[in-house]
């Protein structure tokens, strides 16, 4: 059992800036209020007075363990460039408990990421959501298959018309995705029919199996979508795609989505913005901006924070979120945005994203402010557990 004492609280579902004491129990939020150490007999006690305290931070979009963060080739397991489509493949199975970027998070303040492939494919495969502490995969996954990942743009152009493959126009990437969906629905119709034919008869015949189509027709069943796409002519096909097929789908990155943010307002369109701590290192990130978000705020569009890490360090994700609100997004948006949006846009809302009696005592405890420069993380607990103590705290 773990006491966190007289800490100014940041609980993301109503306590903002008074001071509370939490209890952890079980690896779950035990009680928030005011307690007596030595009534409760036992307990550990982190006094926290003039300390912050917020709920774990979630990144909903990175590569962390998946492109591990010192680069060697052996830890590349983000893109699988041998084939425009492969729904098929599972972030899970390439992900590095070992990776350094774990470490990071936590230094960042980070406790739960959704990562997975990156974007050279067109249909990438799945991602996972995970805790970023644990010694193996089992120790930290939420969800093994949270979101299928597609891509629009350059990347996929880039990476197949080098090779004089398709697709090597933004024409083909759309065409591409359109057949495998449609090929991927006809599939499921088939498995669907059969289903219901077993109902009545134990000799129907069973479809042939295709593990790209079964795995993509999950997207016609709930499966989050999420979509890789920057320009706005990207952002509106991903949208066009998205109602021809009733995707739920999310648009990813949407570095110019702020030029048609009543745009997306109208589609009803949810976005995972970011990174924007970042170079403009290619064209179509030409009109980064961090004002980006607070007019993403005033068209009233939900919008989550990403670090796309390695791109930048999950460390520097309030760093990241810092320049957006010097941009003009008030802060409780900033945290918002890092807590209960991705939260409830990745379905683990009932676990994290706020601290509140029941959940999973996902805590980071600040040295101030969360947005002051001089800040730094001095707690880090997941799951109950002090996974990270700042180096020379007593």
């Amino acid at each position: 059992m773990i006491l966190i004492k007289n800490v100014t609280l940041y609980n993301m579902a109503g306590i903002n800036g008074e001071y509370y004491d939490i209890l952890v129990d079980d690896g779950k939020i035990k009680a928030i209020g005011s307690f007596n150490s030595y009534e409760l007999g036992g307990v550990q006690v982190i006094l926290a007075k003039h300390r912050f305290a917020l709920p774990g931070l979630i990144d909903a979009h990175c590569h962390v363990g998946l492109l591990e963060t010192l680069g060697f080739e052996p830890g590349n397991d983000v893109n699988e460039v041998t084939s425009p489509i492969t729904p098929e493949l599972r972030a899970i199975d390439a992900l590095k408990p070992q990776d350094i970027g774990f470490t990071e998070a936590l230094k960042g303040g980070v406790t739960t990421v959704a990562t997975g492939p990156g974007s050279a494919n067109i249909i990438g495969g799945t991602y996972c959501v995970c805790k970023t502490h644990g010694k193996t995969v089992e120790d930290m996954v939420l969800i093994e298959e949270a979101g299928m990942k597609m891509a629009l743009g350059e990347n996929p152009k880039r990476v197949y018309g080098r090779k004089n493959q398709t697709p090597s126009t933004r024409m083909a990437t759309a065409a591409i995705l359109r057949e495998s969906l449609q090929k991927a629905k006809l599939y499921m119709e088939k498995w669907d029919q059969y289903e219901e034919e077993l109902k009545t008869n134990p000799l129907a015949k069973k479809p042939e199996y295709n593990a790209k189509w079964h795995s993509l027709m999950r997207v016609f069943k709930g499966m989050q979508v999420k979509i890789h796409c920057h320009q706005t002519d990207d952002i509106v096909t991903a949208i066009r795609i998205s109602e021809e097929f009733g995707l739920n789908s999310t648009l990813e990155h949407c570095t110019e989505g702020y030029m048609i943010a009543d745009v997306i307002k109208k589609h009803n369109k949810k976005v995972v913005l970011g990174p924007t701590l970042t170079s403009k290192s290619k064209h179509e990130v030409r009109n980064l901006s961090f004002k980006s978000a607070s007019v993403m705020k005033k068209h009233g569009v939900d919008f989550a924070l990403m670090t796309d890490h390695p791109v930048v360090s999950l460390e520097h994700t309030l760093v990241q979120a810092g320049l957006y609100v010097r941009e003009g997004l008030p802060k409780q948006e900033a945290l918002k945005a890092l807590t209960v949006t991705p939260a409830k846009m990745l379905g683990i809302f009932d676990r994290v994203g706020s601290i509140e009696v029941g959940k999973d005592a996902d805590i980071v405890i600040y040295s101030g402010d969360p947005f002051d420069y001089d800040t730094v993380v001095d707690y880090v607990l997941i799951n109950g557990e002090i996974v990270y103590k700042r180096e020379g705290l007593k």
